[in-house]
């Protein structure tokens, strides 16, 4: 029988059946016998092989049919036969190996060790190999081996020390849960933070493990998502049992190589210590938001009242329920530090609150601009008096606040208050007042730690208060120095209607130099002018009022508006703050004549001025508002400048519209839009100056540059018919005798013959002195108004000399007559000469009516 032959007798005397033997090769599934690759051998005790697997013949390269029927020791050293043809058994180097193993076996009924035995490809393989002697059921013996190849071994032995390691030495907390979320297997260190052995947790649940409700159901329902979706959870933040730390949990599902699921794996870590870090880092992180959010919000603002109620609001519910700021009076109204001692007398103001709820206790223990009563010995008084911050813990302190039987306290305790600090507002070692800011029930109480931080910013609010303070005071006095040197009330002449407007800009000290005037002049005519002051603050107010001055001391000398701009530009470093630094501003000048009805105007590099022309479908603000084309000429200030006036006549109830840059420049804007808006309202139908002024205002750009704003308005219309009389004659003698005919004529037609012998006296002298020097034709007129005006003019250019004439003098006394008859009178230049005026008062009965 040849060797096949036995060995097919074998596995039929065995019971086994032919065909492959079922191996860990031919799983299907993926197991972890994959992963090991365990080849199964059958040997007889002879040592002849009976059954080789084809996991087997994959690891050594031997098929079935060359192996089965030989001996195994063939394979210790396997070789090429000689000459071609198929591979055959080499003779065996180490004689009797093979045999000594299979002798041991035998003997002992088992064996396992380490082998080489050689591929057919001629490499070594090393194997482990265990081998156990078996009995059929006919009672014959044989040997079933078991073969692995030690290199995967070991990388499986590395890989389940690492995981005993991981479960035996590991810090983290690591366990396993089948798929009914039961433990399978938990390692030491969770067992120690579950408070539990090991064998207590197998076959287990979470929620018998947790004894919170409420965590357990968030972990079971977390295992499910996992266990079903497959989707991990990773650094779950989460509070230990019974409060003791805070724990990162994560979740990840398990799977074998087939992709069956297994169950879930946990890995839990004791992150107390980091949770407490990062809360560390976090409370210092809000604080120092805090302070940089009460700082921004408070150190900008100039006003102590705003500056108090967002330092109250700031602080609810950041760091406190209820807050409430408390200043001395003075302080709240830009007055000096507080000089003496703080008593019981001492005014002092609730000027901020900040709460997180709304109600009557609410209002009986923070009411904005309550007054704040408190005796020395109080928590109050002794904080103001000392500087020193106190933390109030208890209810026995809290009633020690103010005074005995104060509302306030008892407010205090009905909203469940449980804790206060009361935190002094110092500034350059003054205390200004008092922070007061308070916890109530369900929030933990303040320590040592936030008394720190409430000390912080007490005092960056205590200096940020009194910055608003010292602006307050500041611009207060520049506001005062500013109005004084404005017109406190504007005339209004006759024939003309004037409304004005200024509003001040809203940066604390930096008032500007806007200013507006509106001056009479003679012969019944008046001066319009507007102007600004580069730059602000003190400086420029000063500037503005020695300018306006200036203005208004030239134009009584009735000059033309470009000759008093070229006088005013003149002045130069006299009207400059800084003689260093000089000065530039920009005015209009315009003079209105309501007898001839024109109207001249120069400008100094201002904002063109508007005509709004009247229609009868718009009212006095006409669909004709227009802005003036006109020579602009650099801005005062500038050397070498020509200024250049403009005349035209105006329609009765043309409005001019004199404005400063204020109101039309926006950030980000062009300067024509703006001029744009201010045409636009202009044009719309209105029922006053004063409306047109508020409309005007109204359409300033909110956030806009801070800058003074001044409006100027006058509607112009003539003196009514028949107010005024003109005559020209030719330089002879008898110019006097016509002149005074005409005079008493038209005197006698307007009712006014008590001023018939003063007014003809006085034309006669100036008539008469105009023939003696000027030697050309002579004008004569009158207009009636507010009072009698007399003009002469003539064609010399240089103005008449008054002089002191003795008694032997036949002459001189022309102009000493004129000045002490009439209420004033003066001189002024023209294109095409000079002219002298006088006026006169209206009798009582005229000028009442």
């Amino acid at each position: 029988m040849s060797s096949s032959d036995e060995a097919a007798g074998a596995r039929r005397r065995g019971g086994l059946q032919p065909g492959p033997v079922a191996e860990a090769g031919d799983s299907p599934t993926g197991t972890l016998l994959d992963t090991l690759r365990v080849a199964v051998v059958m040997l007889d005790t002879s040592g002849r092989v009976l059954l080789w697997s084809p996991l087997a013949e994959e690891m050594l390269g031997w098929a079935g049919e060359h192996i089965v029927g030989r001996r195994v020791g063939g394979l210790f050293d396997m070789g090429e036969a000689a000459g071609g043809g198929a591979r055959r058994m080499a003779a065996v180097p180490e004689p009797g190996r093979a045999e000594r193993i299979l002798a041991d076996l035998l003997r002992n009924g088992r064996w396992d060790g380490i082998l080489s035995l050689r591929h057919r490809d001629g490499h070594s393989v090393q194997v482990e190999a265990r081998a156990s002697l078996l009995v059929d059921g006919d009672g014959r013996p044989f040997v079933l081996a078991s073969v692995a190849e030690t290199a995967r071994l070991r990388t499986l032995e590395h890989d389940l020390a690492a995981l005993d390691a991981l479960y035996d030495s590991s810090p983290l907390g690591v366990a396993v849960f089948d798929t009914e979320l039961r433990y399978v297997r938990v390692n030491e260190a969770l067992a120690r933070m579950n408070g539990l052995s090991s064998a207590e947790h197998i076959g287990r649940t979470v929620s018998e493990i947790v004894d919170d409700p409420g965590a357990a159901a968030e972990l079971t329902t977390l295992q499910r998502a996992v266990l079903a979706t497959g989707r991990p959870v990773i650094d779950l933040m989460m509070l230990a049992p019974r409060g003791l730390g805070h724990r990162s949990i994560s979740y990840h599902r398990l799977e074998d190589r087939a992709g069956r699921v297994l169950g879930i794996s946990a890995t839990v870590m004791d992150v107390t210590e980091r949770k407490e870090a990062a809360d560390k880092v976090e409370r210092a992180r809000s604080r120092l938001a805090l302070l940089n959010d009460v700082g921004a919000r408070i150190g900008g603002l100039l006003d102590v009242r705003r500056g108090a109620e967002e330092l109250a609001r700031a602080l609810v519910p950041r760091f406190s329920d209820y807050s409430g700021v408390i200043l001395h009076a003075a302080v709240a109204d830009g007055g000096e530090l507080p000089t003496v001692q703080y008593s019981e007398s001492t005014p002092m103001r609730q000027l901020g609150v900040g709460a997180i709820r709304q109600g009557p206790e609410v209002d009986r223990m923070i009411k904005l601009g309550s007054v704040i009563s408190f005796t020395r010995k109080s928590i109050f008084g002794t904080v103001l008096a000392t500087g020193r911050p106190q933390l109030v813990e208890n209810n026995e302190q809290l009633l020690a606040t103010t005074f005995p039987g104060d509302p306030k306290v008892r407010a205090t305790m009905e909203l469940g208050i449980h804790s206060l600090l009361v935190l002094p507002l110092r500034a350059r070692g003054v205390v200004l007042g008092l922070l007061v800011v308070s916890r109530a029930d369900g929030r933990e109480p303040f320590d040592r730690d936030d008394l720190a931080l409430a000390m912080e910013l007490a005092d960056r609010a205590g200096s940020g208060l009194d910055n608003a303070r010292l602006y307050v005071r500041e611009r207060e006095g520049a506001l005062m120095l500013q109005r004084s040197l404005l017109p406190q009330t504007v005339p209004q002449p006759q024939g003309v209607e004037v409304a004005f407007r200024y509003v001040p800009g809203s940066s604390g000290t930096e008032v500007g130099g806007d200013w507006f005037d509106v001056i009479p002049l003679a012969g019944g005519r008046v001066a319009f002018v507007i102007g600004d002051v580069m730059g602000h603050g003190l400086g420029a107010a000063a500037t503005m009022g020695r300018l306006r001055t200036a203005v208004r001391t030239l134009a009584g000398l009735d000059m033309p508006p470009h000759e008093l701009l070229r006088r005013v530009n003149d002045l130069g470093d006299d009207l400059a703050q800084d003689q260093d630094e000089g000065w530039m501003a920009t005015v209009v000048y315009a003079v209105y004549d309501p007898a001839t009805r024109r109207c001249t105007l120069a400008k100094a590099g201002h904002l063109p001025p508007v005509l709004v022309y009247p229609g009868e479908e718009c009212g006095f603000a006409g669909c004709g508002a227009t802005l003036l084309e006109m020579p602009s000429g650099a801005p005062l200030g500038v050397e070498g400048v020509e200024f250049e006036s403009v005349e035209l006549d105006v329609p009765d109830g043309t409005v001019l519209v004199l404005y400063t840059d204020g109101l039309v420049e926006a950030r980000g804007e062009d300067i024509t839009d703006g001029l744009d808006r201010l045409s636009t309202v202009l044009s719309r139908p209105l029922s006053s100056l004063e409306d047109a002024c508020d409309d005007l205002l109204a359409t300033m750009v909110p956030g806009r540059e801070p800058d003074d704003v001044a409006l100027l308005m006058a509607r112009l219309g003539g003196l009514p018919e028949g107010s005024t009389a003109s005559w020209t004659f030719p330089a002879e003698p008898s110019a006097v005798r016509r002149a005074r005919r005409h005079v008493r004529e038209t005197l006698a037609d307007w009712h006014l013959e008590s001023l018939t012998d003063v007014t003809v006296l006085l034309v006669s002298e100036l008539v008469t002195n105009s023939l003696r020097y000027a030697h050309g034709p002579i004008g004569v007129r009158m207009v009636r108004g507010g009072s009698l005006l007399v003009e002469v003019s003539d064609p010399l250019p240089d103005p008449p000399l008054e002089r002191e004439a003795t008694t032997e003098d036949e002459g001189g006394r022309g102009l000493q007559l004129v000045a002490r008859a009439s209420r004033r009178w003066g001189t002024r230049h023209g294109r095409l000469g000079k002219t002298v005026w006088f006026e006169l008062a209206m009798p009582p009965a005229v000028s009442s009516t």
